[in-house]
């Protein structure tokens, strides 16, 4: 081919990309104002804000940082603004182990006992493929710190949650019979992969999949003294204000990904063209587990699949402190959101789907979700009068003492007096009531709390309910 021949080829080549080029961003400014405006409350010069990337196509479309990366510096959020972002990070450590089995160091089937010997017997059922369905039963760490009145976002490591976990005396239930999310499972799931490859976690995930997608700000974060370059800070609102929440972590597994909405873009990329893992592997990763009888789950690995407005849809959030994080996928009309904020109160979960609204509306089969209530008034006035109800029976004098559980250090000071009941831990600042909800049983912060009498009717214990963890009991130690 001669030199004019190829200079018009090269010249309608070039013609043909430009226009599809010019289409799409057509397309996307006449939804920007649109997109922008679920953004304008944070996109302020003394606010805390997110950082968006809309892809399509394997390319950003559009990306934008609004607020502020740092209140105390004046340093605003870009594309480039790193943030943690929570659980998001469970895709990565599920493909991690993915990534083993694959190289034939682990497999899915590997009791877990076999790489963590230091679990209780309670553990001899619970499978690799267990941890990341969640569905091993293992008792939530988070939640765990919670009853005992620590913080969750300590910057204990996950030899820690292995020991905290090594301290139960039960599962919340039998391996594969439920579904219930555990930050445990996936931090010990981290674990695993790192004894059973003979690499440290982070540095395998880094080896494994961070570099070959060249993503290089990407990391997880198991020092935290490391430097972040580009950080933002993560605050909650106070008053008309705000103050500070950010966390420290040195865990990997059920968290503990820096990342930015630019790097997301080649993760995200990974589910079309496989450069990491191969297609089998990517395939894998979107493909929900199941109960004990084969009842399906809508969790796969480290992911979330279901669908919005008729479409297909994978996804995950992720929370910790003031990080809030989402990235939400289409996979058939090749269409991803990835909003990364650090502001507690911002859900960008909902603002992902108000994203996809503008960008997708002529792809939707279905129309928008109406907006979730706070439920009917004939329940919420139910709720309240057996509220009262049990409120106005005197609480019992004896269930007062002092109760201590060895599975998680912690006791609880249950006080009686003017008929009614408070309980005060020794992380708390003053103790706080009891609010009844029946026959020995009581409301704390997010609790139950069950009192539990021996053959003689004599108070002997209490257990606790709360959520992610079920069943922990403290024994009575002390009567008034």
């Amino acid at each position: 081919m001669n030199w004019f021949l190829r200079s018009a080829w090269g010249a309608l080549l070039a013609a043909v990309v430009a226009a599809l080029f010019t289409r799409g961003a057509l397309a996307q400014t006449a939804a920007r104002t649109e997109i922008d405006g679920i953004f304008a409350a944070w996109n302020k010069s003394d606010s805390p804000g997110c950082a968006l990337g809309i892809y399509q196509g394997g390319r950003i479309t559009y990306e934008r940082g609004y607020g502020i990366a740092s209140l105390e510096h004046d340093v605003a959020i870009t594309p480039e603004t790193v943030f943690y972002v929570g659980s998001l990070s469970k895709q990565f450590t599920a493909a991690a182990a993915a990534l083993a089995i694959q190289q034939g160091r682990l497999s899915a089937d590997d009791k877990v006992r076999k790489y963590l010997p230091e679990l209780p017997a309670y553990a001899d059922a619970i499978t690799v493929r267990h941890l990341v369905h969640h569905t091993s039963g293992l008792r939530d760490y988070n939640t765990l710190m919670s009853i005992a009145g620590r913080r969750g976002d300590e910057a204990f490591d996950n030899l820690t949650v292995l020991r905290i976990s090594a301290r139960q005396k039960k599962l919340n239930f039998e391996p594969g019979a439920e579904y219930l999310y555990s930050n445990t499972g996936y931090t010990l799931l981290a674990l695993l992969v790192e004894r059973a490859t003979g690499v440290p976690f982070a540095d395998y995930a880094h080896s494994q999949i961070f570099q070959p997608l060249n993503m290089p700000v990407t990391h997880y974060h198991t020092d935290e003294t490391r430097l972040v370059k580009w950080r933002a800070l993560a605050y909650d609102t106070r008053g008309s204000g705000f103050s500070l929440n950010t966390p420290n972590n040195e865990r990997a597994g059920a968290g503990g990904v820096f990342t930015s909405v630019r790097d997301l873009l080649r993760w995200d990329e990974n589910f079309y063209d496989a450069r990491v893992g191969g297609p089998e592997l990517v395939k894998q990763l979107q493909v929900p587990g199941t109960l004990n009888g084969d009842k399906p789950l809508s969790y796969a690995w480290g992911l979330q699949v279901g669908t919005y407005r008729g479409l297909p849809l994978i996804e995950h959030s992720g929370s910790l402190g003031g990080y809030r994080a989402h990235l939400l996928r289409f996979p058939q009309q090749h269409v991803s959101v990835a909003i990364l904020c650090n502001l507690g109160s911002i859900s960008p979960g909902t603002q992902a789907r108000q994203v996809a609204d503008a960008v997708m509306r002529s792809a939707f089969t279905e129309q928008k979700p109406e907006p979730r209530g706070a439920g009917s008034a004939g329940s919420a006035a139910s709720s309240s009068e057996s509220s009262r109800s049990n409120g106005n029976a005197p609480a019992p004098a004896d269930l007062a003492g002092s109760y201590y559980s060895d599975e998680i250090d912690a006791t609880f000071a249950v006080v009686s007096g003017d008929g009614r009941l408070t309980l005060k831990r020794d992380s708390d600042a003053e103790p706080a009531s009891l609010q009844a909800a029946g026959p020995d049983e009581y409301r704390f912060r997010g609790m139950t709390v069950r009192f539990i009498r021996d053959a003689n009717r004599r108070v002997e214990a209490l257990v606790v309910d709360a959520g992610r963890v079920r069943d922990i009991r403290f024994e009575r130690k002390s009567v008034p």
